[in-house]
């Protein structure tokens, strides 16, 4: 996709950030063990590419994104290095490689050392989220220009969710306790967008593993704002995503050319 064809930036408010460079680091130096063996989750191929490259690709789509930063195995930067080396990227943005950590929160920690220091916005996003579109993207970036601490994309829940008291052995019955409202849950995505004050202040003071890096804002005290997801952000995890991400990409080759 050439500059010219690139979505173009929607117009920005009057906000704490605006016309300020943003940055996406990307943690992928996870195993994704519930792939089933073989390559790390980040590097198996998607329509003949690595995952990773795509969420790389899907990151470097926004005009608003200059530098993407890939988090790899703290003894795979050399390899993740030649694999964005081998495969065609945007020459807009800028790419950084640096090892991660050994677990996801200090992966990001270690991304976020690595920016350079104009860059005020921060995007964290998963590398097995390799179809995020460009819009998703936007939308996350323009909801922390006009003030936002911290965003993240979200899509309503089809299902009826239970809370329930974890069994003691796995497959025993789970007795259920709650039922909440549907109407006021969320599915989040990535990426989560953030004032890189507010998340480097975030991972300096939360100390508990936590699952997504909005929830450690959470715990500052501070307002997390959800924005619009898509149905097709979805994380591939298990086989079966990896079958629904192959459909996905070969309808957008089909239509789209993509």
């Amino acid at each position: 996709m050439s500059d010219e064809s690139r979505p173009s930036p929607a117009p920005q408010a009057a906000g704490t950030h605006t016309n300020t460079p943003t940055a996406a680091v990307i943690p992928a130096a996870g195993r994704g063990v519930r792939l089933g063996p073989g390559a790390p989750k980040a590097l198996r191929a998607l329509g003949g590419t690595p995952m990773l490259i795509h969420a790389v690709r899907a990151m470097a789509a926004s005009r608003a994104v200059s530098l993407v930063v890939v988090v790899a195995p703290p003894d795979g930067a050399a390899e993740v290095k030649n694999l964005l080396d081998t495969h065609a990227l945007p020459e807009w943005t800028d790419f950084l490689v640096v090892p991660g950590g050994e677990t996801r929160q200090e992966s990001v920690r270690l991304g976020l050392d690595a920016l350079p220091p104009e860059y005020d916005i921060v995007l964290v996003h998963d590398a097995a989220r390799p179809l995020v579109p460009v819009d998703t993207v936007d939308a996350v970036i323009e909801a922390v220009r006009e003030g936002a601490p911290a965003v993240v994309p979200a899509v309503p829940l089809a299902d009826t969710v239970k809370q329930v008291e974890p069994a003691a052995a796995p497959g025993e019955p789970e007795p259920v306790v709650a039922t909440p409202e549907r109407a006021r849950l969320r599915a989040v995505q990535t990426p989560q967008g953030f004032d890189r004050a507010t998340l480097v202040r975030a991972h300096g003071t939360v100390t508990d593993d936590v699952t997504d890096d909005a929830s450690m804002v959470e715990q500052l005290g501070l307002t997390v704002v959800v924005v619009p997801g898509h149905e097709e952000a979805f994380k591939v995890t298990r086989p079966l995503d990896l079958v629904l991400a192959e459909a996905v990409l070969a309808r957008r080759r089909l239509n789209d050319g993509f």
